[in-house]
Order: structure tokens, then C-alpha cells, then sequence
């Protein structure tokens, strides 16, 4: 938990906490300044970002390595343990892990075949790959939030998001795959012509004869306004439904974690009880969270397997 100290900087700590790992492209001629030292890059450098201020100023050429390596760490502690599980099932009555995986196996594909009425061999274990994935990166925001940096800063790391899903880069980054997905098999499934025939001839069909027939362009124009801005306002919707709910929870976290550098034991009893009682609530939300997003995936490739 936060440190007591007399000058503690609340605005300062939360800035810390929500200050990503960046490495990142600084332009040339950009001047550096840390624990008094003034530096000028005489040429353009990849470097890893001191402050807030410099991984802002890396602009588009910046990674979120702690974002990137926790996500990939929990993508594979997911693999390995479902690998791991199935390499050891027996036919019998499953008992312990087994049964816990194949419970969530079973949720999974249950919600699928009620959801999704195409025929789509990947849609089931995408499914279940993102809502486990989902669950074990909301699952990182129930660590006491200056457990893991105090640790990294025995390494020399000084910042350290431990929460993928508080990151929009990784949540708008799931979404853009569904929304790769969702185009592939619309144009697959549908074709070409039946797909722009969808976004153009809905929800006004043009007409097609009479003196009426002069106003087709118009409804087509509308229609593919329409259509386009839907389309793209489910992937946005999606990736940023996931970091709002998640960065929400977050900030509350660090706020109540601050009550514990008051000095007196009334502050750090109610901190405390505080933290516990929203770590239950919060095993709630990460789940939902999981669970909605699993959700308007299937829905989304249903409506994409599908012709109106």
C-alpha cells in the first residue's frame, strides 16, 4: 500500500499508478530533463519514456510494454492451463481443475448455440478464448495496485500498469480483430455484392420504378451513412465499454488506497474494509465485463453469418 509521508502527493500517486511502461520514438532535437540533468537528442531515438510528458510527446511511435507483456503472459498462462487440462481428462467424473475448466466449457457453449445461429467451427473457441482471456486481465485489477510496481521498482522499472484491460490500446485492439472478423465473414458468407446491397438498401429500400425511382441516390446515401456509422460504432462500443469499466474500477482502487498514508488507524481500518468489501463487488464486474464482451462477439459474427 501507499507509504506514509508527510508530503504525500495524492495527485502525484495516482499519476504514477496510471502512467504506462512506454518505449517509445522520440524526435530529434527533443530535450530531456531527469533529476536535473538537461539533455538534447541530436538525432531522433527509440528510448523508454522517463515521464508521462515524454510518452505523450512519442505520439503514435510508442509501445505499452507492460500493457503488451501481462496480456501475452495471461494469454499463455490460459493456453498452457487449458492444455494442461485436457491432455490429463478422463472419461470418469471430472473432479478439481477439470471440472472447473469444463464448467466454464460448457457455459461457453452453451451461450453459442443460443446466440449464434450460423455454421462457424471458430466461433466456440473464440468464445471461450476471450472470455477467459478478458476474465484473467480484469482478474490482475483485484492485486493490490503497489504490490507488483513496488517490486519492479527493486528492478529499476519504475512504472508498471499490471491491468491490460485499463489500457484502450489492448481493449480497441480485441475489438479491431472481431471487427476484421465480422467483415471477413460477411463478405464470405454473404458476398460481395449481397453485403453492399445490405448496407445500401436498409432501413429505406429505394424504390425501383416510377417518378419516385429519382430519389434512389438520395436513400442509398443515407443508407450507407447509416450502416457505415452502426458498423463502425460496434467495435468502438466494444473495446471501450471493456476500458471504462475497468479504468473506472481502477481509479477507485488507487483512491482508497491513498486513505492508508493518513497517519491515523481509523483511515487505514476504513481503507481497508474498504478495499475488501470493493474487491467482492469487483469479482462481479470483472466477470460481467468477461461475460458481455464473450457476448456482443458471438452476437456480432451471428449478425455477420446472417442475411436479411
Amino acid at each position: 500500500m501507499a507509504t506514509e509521508t508527510e508530503t504525500f502527493d495524492t495527485s502525484a500517486y495516482i499519476s504514477h499508478h496510471l502512467q504506462n511502461l512506454v518505449y517509445g520514438k522520440l524526435p530529434a532535437g527533443y530535450e530531456r530533463e531527469e533529476d536535473g540533468h538537461h539533455e538534447v537528442l541530436e538525432h531522433a531515438e527509440w528510448t523508454w519514456a522517463h515521464s508521462s510528458q515524454e510518452a505523450a510527446d512519442m505520439g503514435f511511435n510508442a509501445l505499452h510494454v507492460d500493457s503488451l507483456a501481462w496480456s501475452f503472459g495471461l494469454g499463455v498462462v490460459f493456453c498452457v492451463l487449458f492444455a494442461m487440462v485436457a491432455r490429463k481428462a478422463t472419461s470418469g467424473v471430472p473432479a478439481g481443475l477439470q471440472n472447473f475448466v469444463e464448467m466454464i466449457v460448457d457455459f461457453v457453449d452453451g451461450n453459442v448455440k443460443d446466440m449464434f445461429h450460423g455454421k462457424n467451427a471458430l466461433v466456440a473457441p473464440l468464445a471461450l478464448t476471450i472470455f477467459v482471456w478478458v476474465f484473467l486481465m480484469n482478474f490482475m485489477d483485484l492485486i493490490p495496485v503497489d504490490l507488483i510496481p513496488k517490486i519492479m521498482e527493486a528492478f529499476g522499472i519504475h512504472y508498471q500498469k499490471i491491468v491490460p484491460s485499463t489500457d484502450p490500446n489492448i481493449t480497441l485492439g480485441m475489438a479491431l480483430g472481431v471487427f476484421i472478423l465480422m467483415l471477413y465473414y460477411s463478405l464470405k458468407v454473404k458476398g460481395p455484392i449481397a453485403f453492399i446491397k445490405e448496407l445500401s438498401c436498409q432501413p429505406f429500400a429505394p424504390p425501383t420504378k416510377g417518378p419516385a425511382i429519382i430519389l434512389a441516390p438520395l436513400l442509398i446515401a443515407v443508407n450507407l451513412f447509416m450502416e457505415i456509422v452502426g458498423l463502425l460504432a460496434k467495435p468502438f462500443s466494444l473495446g471501450l465499454r471493456l476500458f471504462g469499466n475497468m479504468y473506472a474500477g481502477e481509479m477507485i482502487f488507487i483512491l482508497i488506497a491513498t486513505m492508508f498514508v493518513g497517519g491515523l488507524s481509523f483511515w487505514f481500518v476504513l481503507g481497508g474494509l474498504l478495499q475488501v468489501g470493493w474487491a467482492i463487488f469487483h469479482i462481479l464486474i470483472i466477470t460481467l465485463q468477461a461475460f458481455i464482451f464473450m457476448v456482443l462477439t458471438v452476437v456480432y459474427l451471428s449478425m455477420s453469418h446472417e442475411e436479411h
